[in-house]
């Protein structure tokens, strides 16, 4: 991609096939969605933080709080537009808000001068959402995911929607029933996941900032 229009349309929509390996493998969908992160974005964050650099005198601090802002931003706009569905959009909403915040946390390791492109940055990606207790341990499941192929979920549709909400929602940090109740409502969606995607995203870029920033 070649401009920003284009970078931050890559932030709202998943990768052409991603949506897929999600529904068909929901049960490793956290690790699908870090190693498609690490391809789609690793370039992105690493020309963003160059092309500020070079143009404004910023520290990392400075240019990981710019991450946040439009990352927050973003966040709360694709919440506010998936919530009209309640529980219909509920799962792409979970899917969108966890492709944002994975696109977050490159920029934040880029602003302190890390390596997008490193092999790390996914495993990072899951430690900070507490979903593996330390990088080396989600770089081993990453690995064993890119060594097999895409399991397939035994189970009706409906079922495999629910496998995927409830695995989207543990990465995501909603550990209870009545974090996902406000999704499933129409209308009353539009409010409840604007306002906790944003939240949730400043969140986890405080998190990234205090991670790669010391």
């Amino acid at each position: 991609m070649s401009s920003a229009t284009d970078h931050e349309a890559s932030a709202r929509e998943l990768p052409p096939g991603l949506w897929d390996r999600l529904r068909l493998d929901p049960v490793r969908a956290p690790e699908h969605i870090a190693l498609a992160a690490g391809r789609t974005f690793a370039p992105q964050a690493a020309s963003w933080a160059a092309g500020k650099r070079s143009r404004y005198a910023v520290s990392p601090l400075e240019l990981a709080t710019m991450a946040k802002k439009r990352h927050a931003t973003l966040a709360r706009f694709e919440g506010a537009a998936t919530g009209v569905g309640g529980i219909v959009t509920m799962v792409p909403d979970l899917a969108a808000l966890a492709w944002i915040q994975a696109r977050l946390v490159f920029y934040v390791a880029a602003a302190y001068g890390y390596d997008p492109h490193d092999q790390m940055r996914p495993a990072e990606l899951l430690v900070l959402h507490d979903f593996y207790p330390d990088p080396q341990t989600a770089r081993r499941a990453l690995d064993g995911i890119g060594a097999t192929v895409v399991q397939s979920y035994v189970g009706s549709k409906l079922q495999r929607d629910e496998a995927l909400a409830l695995r989207l929602a543990k990465l995501l940090g909603m550990k209870s029933a009545r974090m996902l109740a406000g999704r499933m409502i129409p209308g009353v969606a539009i409010a409840f996941n604007a306002i906790g995607n944003e939240r949730r995203t400043r969140a986890l870029a405080d998190r990234a900032i205090r991670f790669y920033g010391g």
